[in-house]
C-alpha cells in the first residue's frame, strides 16, 4: 500500500511535468485548486488532506481538462489557416 510520502512525491512529479508543459504559474495555480492538496511555491506537495487517491485523481482530472482545452485552442487556430478544409468538431 502506498505511503502518504509516495503520494506526495508522485503528485509533486505530476505538477513538475505539467510545469514544463503549461508553465509553473499555471501548473501550481491549478494544483492549488485541488482542496486536498497543500502546495508550496515550487510546486511541491507538502500535505495531502483526506483521501490521497482521490486527491491524485482530482489533480489528474484538472490537468487533463486543461490540456484538452489547450489542444482544442491550438487546433482551432491551425484550422483557421485552412478555410477550405471542412471543419471537424473539436
Amino acid at each position: 500500500m502506498p505511503t502518504e510520502n509516495q503520494y506526495e512525491e508522485l503528485i509533486s512529479e505530476v505538477i513538475e511535468k505539467q510545469s514544463i508543459i503549461l508553465g509553473p504559474d499555471i501548473a501550481i495555480l491549478k494544483a492549488r485548486n485541488v482542496s486536498e492538496l497543500v502546495i508550496d511555491d515550487q510546486g511541491k506537495v507538502t500535505e495531502i488532506k483526506g483521501d490521497k487517491k482521490a486527491a491524485l485523481q482530482k489533480i489528474i482530472n484538472v490537468y487533463v481538462e486543461l490540456s484538452g482545452m489547450i489542444v482544442k485552442n491550438a487546433l482551432g487556430s491551425i484550422f483557421e489557416k485552412y478555410p477550405g478544409v471542412e471543419k471537424i468538431n473539436l
